[in-house]
C-alpha cells in the first residue's frame, strides 16, 4: 500500500476521527475485529495498516480510502452522526486539565503521611508518586484527579507550579522542608505537619493512590525515573512539553492499570 503518509500521520488522523465519533479503542478495536493494543500501536504510528483492517476502518468511521491517504486530508468530510449533547459530553472528556489545588494539596500531604517515614522518599520519588497518581486514576476512570500538568524534564515528569504549591505550604505550616543526605547524594525531603482532609478525597482516589504507594514507593530516585521513563506518555512526549493525559490509554502492561478485555489478543 504505497502512500506519501508516514505511519504516524495516518495513525494521528484514525485516532481524531475515532475521538469525534466517541469511541473508546475497546469499541473500535471490536469492531474491526482486532486487540486494542493492536489498534493503540496503530495510533500511535508503531504497526502498519493491512489493507483488511483500512478497508474496516473506513467502513465503521466513515471516510474514504482515497481522501485518508491524500496528502491534504479535511476531517469535516467524514460523517459524524453524534448528538449534541455527546459531542459536548466528550470534548469535557478530552477537555485540558485544571489544578484542583484543594485536592492536590490533600493528596499531596495523604501520599507524605504514608510514605514520608521512608528515607528514600525526597523530592524526585514524590513527584513520580504524584504523576503515576494522576495519570493511573485518569486512565482507569476517564476523570482527572488532581488536574495537575506535568511536564518531561531530564529526571521524569514534574507538575507545573510545585514549587509555589509547596512553598506556600510551607509558608502555612502545612509542611516542612528539609535537606539531608541518602547515600552520599544530596536529598530534599518534606514532612508533614498537618493531617489530610479525607473528606475531600473519594474512596476510588484513595484506591488508586494507595496502589502506586504500595508499588513504587519504596523505589530510589534513580529507579523511579527510570521506570517513569518507559512510561508510554513519557516516551510519546517532547522534553519540556506538557504530557497529555490522553497518552494514558497507549499504555501497556506493566504500565497500565485499566482492565481492557481484548488486550490479550496479540496481532
Amino acid at each position: 500500500m504505497k502512500t506519501e503518509l508516514s505511519n504516524k500521520e495516518l495513525g494521528n488522523r484514525i485516532m481524531t476521527i475515532r475521538k469525534r465519533k466517541s469511541l473508546s479503542q475497546e469499541d473500535l478495536a471490536a469492531l474491526i475485529g482486532i486487540a486494542r493494543s493492536a489498534l493503540a500501536q496503530i495510533e500511535l504510528g508503531n504497526r502498519k495498516i493491512s489493507i483488511i483492517e483500512l478497508v474496516n476502518l473506513s467502513l465503521n468511521l466513515g471516510f474514504s480510502i482515497d481522501k485518508i491517504l491524500a496528502k491534504e486530508f479535511k476531517f469535516q468530510d467524514v460523517d459524524i452522526t453524534l448528538g449534541t449533547d455527546k459531542l459536548k459530553e466528550e470534548e469535557e472528556r478530552i477537555s485540558i486539565p485544571e489544578l484542583n489545588v484543594d485536592k492536590f494539596r490533600n493528596i499531596l500531604l495523604y501520599i507524605l503521611e504514608r510514605c514520608a517515614g521512608k528515607p528514600n522518599v525526597g523530592e524526585t520519588v514524590l513527584y513520580k508518586l504524584l504523576y503515576f497518581s494522576d495519570f493511573n486514576y485518569y486512565e482507569v476512570y476517564e476523570e482527572h484527579l488532581t488536574g495537575a500538568k506535568y511536564r518531561k524534564l531530564p529526571y521524569g515528569p514534574v507538575p507545573n507550579n510545585i514549587g509555589d504549591i509547596m512553598g506556600k505550604m510551607i509558608e502555612i505550616g502545612e509542611l516542612k522542608r528539609i535537606k539531608t543526605e541518602f547515600h552520599g547524594y544530596p536529598q530534599t525531603r518534606y514532612i508533614p505537619l498537618i493531617k489530610p482532609d479525607l473528606r475531600e478525597l473519594k474512596a476510588s482516589e484513595i484506591e488508586v493512590i494507595d496502589h502506586v504507594i504500595g508499588q513504587l514507593s519504596d523505589y530510589y530516585a534513580t529507579a523511579i525515573s527510570d521506570y517513569s521513563h518507559k512510561d508510554i506518555p513519557w516516551l510519546s512526549t517532547d522534553e519540556g512539553d506538557v504530557i497529555d493525559y490522553e497518552l494514558a490509554f497507549y499504555r501497556e502492561k506493566p504500565y497500565s492499570v485499566r482492565n481492557y478485555d481484548n488486550t490479550a489478543d496479540e496481532i
